[in-house]
């Protein structure tokens, strides 16, 4: 009876702990019919591999062009069209600075990309035939790849983007953002906007996913090649960036004196070397190069002459820990916690805007900016003559120091790459309490028209914000035609006038099926509206988003509009020609009406040109991705990836979300486990060496 008692008891005991376990959640990710992998795991190790997995599956070829050119070798691997590409690399010191980084990173960051990287090899060695031949050689990949690609696109393209001459591809390279407090909201919801505008190729591409490690929902993008979620929401909080006025890089010209540079009155030796680069022939074979490379006090020299050489200084280079920054973001569940990952300040550039659920909204002009010994933006806004070592900053600001808004009485903060003065209207900040250094003062037309959609709403519901993400409305048409038409009445140009009932028939937007745009654009561009002296009366921070306005030379006006009237006429034979008739989107093969246009003459949804043929112009890039997010109880938001999630050439997803883009359109983000499960078109699982397919 004993031996039985005891038995019965073990049994018990066994079930009891059974029950007790919590069920394993097995690492998979559901693919949704957009392309956007769902991923579910209990480790970051799991979650990170299976990120790397996935972009590997969307963006294998693309990524692989891009570690290769981020090492330096894209002239060993590919040819001559890469060389001054990979002479940048070393120049800037990438190689070596990677290195160092490696040493000093936190261990966090580590595993994470350790994890990711592996996920990438791991799906390459699952399927080699999703890899063109050509990039094979690139393989494997390595966590030294992934940080050189992020100094790659941090430095070159952004901080150092101006100074490099290496953002003159496209005209508006930036961003929108709107946070509305609930007091603004119609739903008493904090609401906020996602919406960066990047080129529509290469590295500016954004991955979409979906997060969730043990039970944790985050959702966002980032950009290809990237771990993580850079710009995101989860259950409590979200975050945008915008590209912002700071200038954190420095290009010193320096005089040359017997093969030195000039220094305070005395000449120092260059810090010289060299680097052997191959050089892919088109027989196969390599042929070898040196590069001679030379730094100052300033920094590398990036450009020589026969008496002087330019050297560029940029921050950041000491801050290895940029994605353990954004990690950080998007595990927060607070505003004080999110605000203690901002003051990690390993993120140099892009200005932060926030909303949560407790219905905070913030606005922080964020980044590394350099404590300057000349209180003054004009003095640093240019090419400076390196000769005072007083010029070479060694220190930045600390977060404390940087313009922020927090709450504003008006309940609503915006950002369309205007200097931090105007995030809000009336203005809470003052250049004044700030070094002059800090930011420039000036509001664009885009940011005017952002601030007039919310100032004229005091009640915005979400469909309402989603419109005016979408808005293709010119500010600059509304400001000025009152006076075109008064200099079109007073001058006696009949082709003047015939345009003019043209325009008055126009709705000012840039949809495809306006008519009059074409008309508006051709003037506007030849009027150049950027241009001060086109106004009677200048911009003023007195008066930003009413300023500049009216027209100082109305005959010129009048003129540039009959001229650009015979022009529209004689190329389409009518001056009403539907703005999709010749604004267009070329993409993977697909062809589409576009709307929108870049932002200088203010216009919110922004489409920029990337090029032209005899009767069309083509987008080249602007609203990559779109998020709008209301944080209720539970999460509402609508997203776009305006080319879709993948690149690879046989992907359904390549521009499989153009027409949405063609039709201003946003689509639900399926962010719970019910929305997630009703739209899987399937689900891989996680195994010994990757994922299969669960039947």
């Amino acid at each position: 009876m004993k031996i039985k008692l005891l038995f019965t008891l073990s049994v018990v005991s066994f079930l009891i702990a059974s029950c007790a376990q919590p069920e394993k959640i097995q690492t998979k990710i559901a693919w949704d019919t957009w392309g956007v992998p769902h991923i579910t795991a209990t480790t970051t190790e799991e979650l990170f591999f299976a990120q790397g997995w996935a972009q590997m599956h969307n963006h294998a070829n693309l990524i692989l062009e891009l570690y290769g050119s981020s090492r330096g070798k894209g002239a060993e691997y590919w040819g001559e069209e890469k060389v001054e590409n990979d002479r940048l690399i070393h120049t800037l010191g990438f190689d070596e600075l990677a290195d160092d980084w490696e040493k000093k990173q936190d261990p966090e960051i580590k595993t994470i990309y350790t994890a990711f990287i592996n996920g990438m090899n791991a799906y390459v060695a699952a399927y080699p035939d999703a890899v063109d031949e050509k990039n094979k050689v690139v393989l494997p990949l390595t966590t030294k790849d992934m940080n050189m690609h992020s100094m790659y696109v941090i430095f070159t393209r952004f901080i150092g983007g101006n100074d490099l001459g290496r953002v003159q591809e496209w005209p508006d390279m930036g961003s929108n953002t709107y946070a509305i407090a609930p007091k603004r909201s119609a739903s008493g919801k904090a609401m906020l906007v996602q919406n960066p505008h990047l080129p529509w190729w290469k590295e500016f591409l954004f991955f979409e996913s979906h997060l969730n490690l043990n039970g944790k929902n985050m959702y966002g993008s980032t950009l290809v090649g990237f771990p993580g979620i850079a710009i995101g929401f989860n259950e409590n909080l979200g975050w945008s960036h915008t590209d912002n006025t700071i200038d954190n890089a420095d290009t010193y010209e320096l005089e040359l004196k017997d093969g030195g540079y000039v220094l305070d009155g005395e000449r120092k030796e260059f810090e010289a070397s060299s680097k052997i680069i191959k050089i892919k022939q088109d027989d196969g074979t390599t042929i070898d190069q040196e590069i001679a490379l030379m730094k100052t006090v300033h920094g590398p020299v990036v450009n020589t002459s026969e008496n002087k050489v330019l050297a560029l200084r940029m921050v950041g280079l000491d801050r290895p820990n940029m994605f353990l920054q954004w990690w950080r973001m998007i595990n927060s569940s607070t505003f004080d916690e999110f605000e203690d990952a901002l003051k990690m300040a390993q993120i140099p550039f892009w200005n932060v805007m926030y909303a949560d659920k407790q219905g905070e909204i913030f606005y922080v002009f964020n980044g590394l900016v350099p404590k300057r010994t000349t209180d003054a933006w004009d003095y640093w806004d240019r090419v400076i003559p390196g000769g005072k070592s007083e010029d070479i900053w060694t220190e930045v600001h600390d977060y404390a120091d940087l313009p922020k808004v927090k709450n504003p009485v008006g309940g609503w903060l915006q950002n369309a790459n205007d200097p931090p003065w105007t995030s809000t209207i009336p203005m809470t900040l003052n250049p004044k309490d700030y070094p002059g250094y800090m930011a420039p003062q000036y509001m664009p037309f885009r940011p005017q028209r952002s601030a007039r959609m919310l100032m004229e709403d005091e009640s915005i519901t979400f469909d309402e914000l989603v419109e005016y993400k979408l808005s293709t409305r010119l500010e600059f048409a509304d400001r000025i035609l009152d006076d075109l038409f008064a200099a079109v009445d007073n001058s006696d140009s009949e082709k003047a006038k015939e345009a003019k009932k043209v325009l008055e028939n126009w709705d000012r937007a840039a949809n495809a099926n306006s008519k009059g745009m074409l008309l508006f654009y051709s003037w506007a561009s030849k009027f150049n509206a950027s241009r001060s002296a086109n106004y009677t009366e200048q911009w003023s921070i007195d008066s930003p988003n009413t300023t500049p306005d009216g027209i100082a030379d109305p005959d010129r006006a009048v003129g540039l509009l009959e001229q650009a009237a015979i022009e529209i006429e004689t190329k389409f034979g009518r001056l009403d020609t539907e703005w999709g008739d010749y604004f267009r989107i070329n993409y993977n093969g697909i062809n589409l009406p576009a709307n929108g246009i870049d932002g200088s003459m203010g216009v919110f949804r922004v489409a920029w040109p990337g090029g032209a043929n005899d009767t069309n112009m083509f987008v080249g890039g602007g609203d990559s991705w779109v998020g709008v997010i209301e944080f209720g109880d539970k999460v509402r938001a609508k997203v776009l990836l305006s080319y879709g999630n993948a690149t690879q050439k046989d992907s359904p997803h390549n521009g499989d979300q153009l027409e949405l883009f063609s039709k201003k359109e946003l689509r639900d983000a399926w962010f719970t486990k019910a929305e997630v499960e009703s739209n899987t078109a399937r689900i891989e699982v996680k195994t010994e060496n990757g994922f299969r397919e669960q039947k």
